[in-house]
Formats: C-alpha cells, structure tokens, sequence
C-alpha cells in the first residue's frame, strides 16, 4: 500500500558556509511545488543596493538583475540582463554592453540603456558608507546609445570591471522606484531578477522575506520552484530549533561548528560534503586610535594570535587557519603571516613593544557583530580575548553589538580593533585586497598605502588573463603583512549536508557563495 511520508532535511551553508536541503515526498505534485523556507542569521543590512555591501547581496542575487552574472557552474562573468559585454578598446578603458530586448522591471518599468545608466549612477551620487561605490573607483562615466546600449568608460586600465557589474551590488533598479539622489526607503523593492518581493519583515519573531516567482523575468537562471521564504534568525540556535521542529526546510549561513560536528554525525538520509571555502575572517586595526596606530601594538597582536587553537577550540576544524588575505584556493594565495612571525611568541611580542617604549600592558577593546557571522562568534573573541591577556602584554575588552548598529559605530570610527567576515565579490585576488586598501572601502576605515593602491592594484587591472596578475598580489599581500592594519584569522570550509530526497543543493551556490534559491526543489517519491 502507497502512503504519503514527508522528509524534511536541512541544508546549512555558514559563514563557513553549510548547506542543507529538505525533501518532501507529497501525494500530488501540487504539493511538490510548495514554498521553500530557508533560515539565514544574515539579515539585509539595507535593501536598496546602493546601500549595502555586505550580505545582502544573498537577497540581491535572488530578486535583482545584473548586466552579467554566474551561472551555476561558471567563475567568469557571462551576460545575464545583457545580451553581450566586451572591451571595445585596446587599453581596455571602454566596456560596452549590448541589453537583451524586452526587458521590464516587475513594475513594467522597461529596463533599458536609461534604466541601467541610472542604477549605476545613483550608487556614485548617493556615495553611501556603507554601499557599494567603492566597487567603482575606476569608473569615470556611463553614457547610453540608444536604449539597448552601453558604455561604460573607464578613468584607467581595469581588467576586473566585468567582475564588479557581475557582483549583486550593481544591481539593476527601476528609475521611478529607485531616486537618483538618496536610498529608497520602506520594506518594498523593484527589480527584474528570478523573483519578486511579497513581503518583508524586518523585525520580530517572524523577520524575513517572501518571495514568489517573477512572470516576466528573462534571464539565465531555470527556477525549480515558485516560491521561497526566506526567515532571518538573530541566533543559529533558535534557527536549528526551528529545523528540528520542521518550520523551516533548510539553513544557510550562521550555524556553529558543534551545529556543523553534528550533523555530520547525524544517521539516517543527511549526508555532509566538504570542500574548501573563500569566506574568510580577520581583525581590522583603526589606525585613528591611539594605540592601535602605533605598528608595534598590531605586530604584537599578529605575534600572539594563536590560529591553529582558535580553529579547533571554537570551530572544531570546520575552518583553516589563514596566513594572507587571499585565501588558499584562489590565485596569489600565500603565508606571509606564518612566514614571518611563525607559531606565537610572547618572547617576541614583548621584544617588539619594548623595542618601541611600550612597557605597560596594553588596553585594547576588541568589537564584534552579535547577529552576523553565527552564534560561534562570541566563543571566537573569548579564545582571543585569552591569547593576548595570557600574555601579559594586553588587558583586552571583549563587546559586540548586532550588526546595524555595529555597522554605523564602524562607519564613525568608533572601534579600535573589530572583527569582519568576507565572501568575494568576485573569484579572483583583487576580491580580496581593493575592497579593504584606500580612503573609502568596504570596511569604512581608511587604509592608505600607495604601493598598493597607486601601483600594484592598478598594473593587476591592466592583465585581462588573470593569472598574469598575481605577482602584483604576492608583492601586495607582503605589505599587507608589514603594516598588519588586517589580520587574517580563519577560512571557511564548505559544507553541503543532503538528503538523497533534496534536489538542487549542490548547484545553489555561486562563486561568490550566495545562495541561488531557485536552484532548490523537492523530490517526489514512493514508498
């Protein structure tokens, strides 16, 4: 005798990045298409993206279009509102795009030439801290020809640029939606990507983010269902309660490794896949505080820090140490870190403060997100709270504040030392270093170094083959070493836990790890 039998499994893809899927084995095929609900612990900082560069490209990606994207299985950019983009000068300093035609924005709003010369625009005018223009520096103006054209010119040689129109960031807006002076406000949001916005709440019990399938979205990605809800969790403990109570179907982002250590001991239809990951985690020093602008209190720092015991201690080996900004996977990755000043040494941390007149312990504050990164977080500061004050050279403070609030203290300058999480904006090198170098950047605080960002940086921007590019990272990577204004700390691994009754898991992530929720689908089966 048949008889229904619903499995729910859960996918978790975390800051180290856990991905669970669910399955449903229903009684008719209606039933098969029904919503999927996913839990995250990152929550949109912004929903306008001329407002954010962080993790809300998770949501962007799923709503959003951009002239060019990654579609499942590809690492280079490939057209996706465009119908075609290429340098169409030598000096590689003109991009221009070709649009698809008969594109609209869910409002009906035509997304043409217009359309795309002002989302680009507006993220320049309205220069929010904490938006995307810093992706822009080598942008000089966007002009339109017609309304299926173009071009975007260049104030320099920059190779990168089709990765940074690939990136949520750019996301195409709707002009009567969108102003071209401030940020939209409000819960709602325009866009023309494989979705659209039902609902949002930002707040509450019930915080998230309905989406339903978009009608007239033409585009790259093939949905597998008609609609995803997507439910923010301020801590990766009530998020996993809720999986095991089955009102969620699957998680991304946030759980802890004891979370990750579980379910891979789990019996039964999950399955855990591991492979190497490009989240990476480091500290940022704020050269505007006093102490921590003085070199020998962040090299002391950088002799102490213990990578090795941080990673088994509070994530049990679901992470790697990290010894450069480029993580290990991607080209130019190298050891400066280890290579210089080797396994801890509070002999040797003592020797640089002295060399420089410090003889007292240093007071030192250390921030972190409460709500971003997973619950793990706070169990990380507390490891490294114990490394310096073990010591004896530091006396360090240990506060956190969720990550809106967090996010506007950082913008003010007010932390001497914080702690950040970074998935590429793109595969490549430059991801890991332009977005943290110059006066404006992706960490709102200041680091200037014009080797870096006069020369290096932009000779990489010249090499259109990529991999001719990375001895200017290696050179990069050995001053980012000597000034230790970041500290690497830990690359993620990723993980992807299935059930043999989940489609879709393993094709929900692109190369900058932001879940494709249209990739997600449930089985149908018999028993």
């Amino acid at each position: 005798m048949y008889r229904a039998r619903r499995l729910r499994v859960a996918a978790a893809l975390t800051s180290i990045s856990l991905l669970v899927g669910c399955g449903v084995l229903n009684e008719d095929s209606a039933e098969s298409e029904q919503k999927i609900t996913v839990g995250t612990t990152s929550k949109p900082s912004a929903l306008d993206p001329a407002g954010a560069w962080d993790g809300s490209w998770e949501l962007y990606r799923n709503v959003f279009q951009t002239l060019l994207s990654y579609p499942t299985g590809s690492s280079a950019p490939t057209p996706d509102a465009a119908k075609s983009c290429a340098f169409s000068d030598p000096s590689h300093r003109v991009y221009t795009c070709d649009l698809k035609p008969g594109l609209t924005f869910s409002d009906g709003a035509p997304l043409d030439a217009a359309a795309v010369k002002h989302s680009i625009d507006r993220i320049v005018r309205i220069n929010d801290p904490g938006g995307p223009r810093g992706l822009l520096s080598s942008l000089q103006k966007v002009e339109t020809q017609g309304s299926a054209k173009v071009v975007f010119r260049l104030n320099k040689p920059d190779a990168t640029f089709p990765f940074v129109l690939a990136t949520p960031g750019m996301s195409l807006v709707s002009p009567a939606d969108y102003p071209a002076g401030h940020l939209r406000t409000g819960n709602a949001l325009t866009g023309s990507g494989p979705y659209t916005l039902q609902a949002y709440r930002p707040e509450g019990a019930d915080s998230g983010a309905d989406l339903v399938s978009n009608e007239t979205y033409k585009g790259f990605a093939e949905r597998q269902n008609k609609a995803v809800t997507i439910r923010y969790f301020d801590d990766s403990a009530k998020m996993v309660k809720e999986l095991k109570e089955d009102r969620i179907d699957a998680t991304f982002r946030g759980l802890t490794a004891e979370q990750v250590v579980g379910l891979q001991q789990t019996s039964g239809a999950v399955k855990v896949a591991e492979s190497t990951g490009s989240e990476v985690h480091f500290l940022v020093f704020n050269a505007k505080d006093p102490q921590v602008a003085k070199p020998a209190v962040r090299r002391a720092v950088a002799q102490l820090v213990d990578r090795p015991a941080l990673v088994e201690k509070v994530y049990k080996g679901t992470a790697e140490p990290l010894y450069s900004m480029v993580p290990s996977g991607i080209a130019g990755h190298t050891t400066n870190f280890f290579d210089t000043y080797g396994d801890p040494n509070p002999q040797e941390a003592r020797r640089i403060l002295r060399a420089a007149g410090i003889t007292r312990p240093v007071a030192l504050t250390l921030w972190y997100p409460t709500d971003r990164y997973g619950s793990a977080t706070a169990l990380e500061f507390a490891e490294l709270k114990r490394q310096l004050d073990e010591s004896g050279l530091f006396s360090v403070t240990v506060k956190g504040r969720p990550w809106a609030t967090f996010q506007k203290s950082v913008q003010k300058g007010e932390f001497p030392v914080f702690g950040r999480g970074w998935a590429p904006d793109y595969p490549d090198p430059d991801s890991f270093v332009s977005p943290f170098v110059g006066a404006q950047n992706a960490i709102s605080t200041p680091y200037l170094n014009a080797e870096i960002t006069d020369r290096l940086l932009p000779k990489s921007r010249r090499e259109v083959q990529r991999d001719r590019s990375v001895r200017y990272f290696v050179r990069t990577q050995e001053l980012l070493m000597q000034d230790v204004r970041l500290l690497p700390l830990w690359q993620g691994k990723l993980y992807v836990a299935a059930s043999e009754e989940l489609g879709g898991t393993e094709r929900a992530l692109d190369p900058q790890t932001v879940m494709q929720v249209w990739e997600l689908y449930r089985k149908t089966s018999w028993n």
